[in-house]
């Protein structure tokens, strides 16, 4: 349903975005940045593309933290909580899964799990990096 909305946003609520259509990617990532800006083990990815992501409020509450270029972090300046990551080189835009009014969260592989805290056994693909098509090496590492 390329036509189909959703909406996500910040914790206050003063930072609303709306995602149109489904998710291109659903992933878990195991990155140390990750971990770190969302104080978590593990992050639940849902990456759309660009075009199909839009602010429709607060959008001049949003605080930007670039750790690298590869990943611009948005964050509410109100309540704090992280609302986007852009990745410019792609051209998606991460939305923490949790955030997203009815989203049925369904993740194909893992990222980075060579940098991963918490082993997780359910047989989807371990990346060490990042598939090939997405720049990574594409090996894959055991359960």
């Amino acid at each position: 349903m390329a036509d189909s909305k959703r909406t996500s946003g910040c914790f206050c609520g003063a930072v609303q975005v709306e995602l149109t259509g489904e998710p291109a990617v659903q992933a878990y990532c195991h990155c140390g940045s990750c971990r770190g800006w969302l104080g978590a083990p593990i992050h639940a990815a849902a990456l759309w593309p660009a075009s199909e992501v839009r602010v429709t409020r607060g959008k001049e509450k949003l605080g930007l933290f670039k750790k690298t270029e590869a990943s611009h972090r948005q964050f509410c300046t109100s309540c704090g909580s992280p609302v986007l990551v852009e990745h410019p080189a792609i051209g998606m835009v991460d939305i923490p899964a949790g955030t997203i009014a009815g989203l049925a969260y369904q993740p194909s592989l893992h990222v980075h799990y060579g940098e991963k805290v918490l082993a997780v056994r359910d047989g989807l693909p371990k990346f060490k990096d990042f598939p090939k098509d997405f720049g990574g090496s594409g090996d894959v590492l055991p359960e």
